[in-house]
């Protein structure tokens, strides 16, 4: 029987990490996977993000977050839910950090910095990290996230792969985005 630290657990997010990879059973194999699936999505990326973003877009529950300034923006500021669109420059600043969020996923090394970035990506979405006035509820963030994984099988499956492959990519991306929703679901305790 393996034994953890769950102190550690809490304080270290490269322990949880390697903890929840493990225990999940996330590792180098899952990681190829994603990776060897970057020429099927690469091009869809910005499909995707339109599309989160027109379901983003309309929920007033989950669009009313992208009326206060967003940290690292630095234009012009919507006034109300009803002057937001999806060519709104906030919205498109937003859309471009959900682009290289892909990004990172299928093209990063799954090393120390890409545990730190994304136990970022819970941070941020509270008033820990980024912009004090952005809080979103841990609802919303399960809709996204319910939202990215069905868009992310719904691509592999469509996707001119051999049925082996499809399957182990899905469950890659699955494993992946388990470990992403505790990295978000830590910062709402």
């Amino acid at each position: 029987m393996q034994q953890i630290d769950e102190a550690r657990l809490e304080a270290e997010p490269q322990y949880r990490y390697e903890y929840l990879a493990d225990f999940i059973g996330f590792g180098p194999d899952d990681v190829a996977a994603i990776q060897a699936f970057a020429p099927h999505i690469g091009p869809r990326i910005a499909e995707l993000v339109d599309t989160t973003y027109d379901k983003l877009m309309s929920y007033d529950a989950t669009a009313r977050h992208f009326v206060p300034r967003q940290d690292g923006y630095d234009g012009e500021l919507p006034q109300s839910l009803s002057d937001l669109s999806a060519n709104h420059p906030q919205i498109q600043f937003r859309k471009d950090h959900l682009n290289r969020y892909f990004m990172q996923l299928i093209g990063r090394s799954y090393d120390a910095k890409m545990v730190q970035y994304l136990d970022m990506v819970g941070k941020i979405h509270t008033p820990r990290a980024g912009s004090k006035e952005i809080d979103v509820p841990q609802v919303q963030m399960n809709a996204l996230l319910g939202v990215l994984g069905d868009m992310l099988v719904e691509a592999v499956a469509r996707a001119p792969l051999a049925p082996e492959a499809a399957l182990k990519t899905q469950r890659a991306f699955t494993k992946l985005l388990w470990i992403q929703n505790d990295f978000i679901q830590r910062h709402y305790v």
